[in-house]
């Protein structure tokens, strides 16, 4: 295969790894064809098996020693804490009249949330409040 081949393979698998879902194993063989396609440019290879045989090299080394890496770096490690429990200290429309103590609706993150008023004085449509607390699906939340 010509040098230009290799790079198309290349610059295929990695835009197909855009629009899969999965554990990032395209992307290097995309890498490894790459490669590849450069060596074959430079000249550096000039039989056919022996590129099959690098690009396979190339792309298992660079999936075994790249991934995990990568992994890590993608996934957030939080603690196991969801997002649900970090809004803490987030701002929350109200969306209903809350005495102090009720129940109601309150908007946060662009979803509307049961909201429970901890506070110690009402709170009125379309005020601003902070959300102390998550309990279940209820945020806690106090004025601002």
């Amino acid at each position: 295969m010509t040098w230009w081949l290799w790079a198309f393979l290349g610059l295929f698998l990695l835009g197909s790894e855009i629009v899969t879902p999965g554990g990032f194993y395209m992307l290097f063989f995309g890498i490894g064809a790459l490669v590849v396609g450069a060596l074959v440019g430079l000249g550096m290879i000039h039989s056919e098996w022996m590129s099959w045989l690098l690009f396979s090299v190339f792309s298992v080394a660079s999936l075994v020693i790249l991934r995990p890496p990568l992994r890590r770096l993608m996934t957030a490690d939080r603690g196991n804490v969801s997002s649900v429990d970090t809004m803490g200290g987030e701002t929350a429309i109200v969306l209903d009249d809350l005495p102090p103590g009720a129940t109601g609706k309150a908007e946060c993150r662009g979803s509307t949330w049961n909201a429970h008023n901890a506070g110690d004085k009402p709170l009125l449509k379309g005020q601003r409040s902070l959300v102390d607390r998550v309990d279940g699906i209820t945020l806690w939340i106090k004025p601002e």
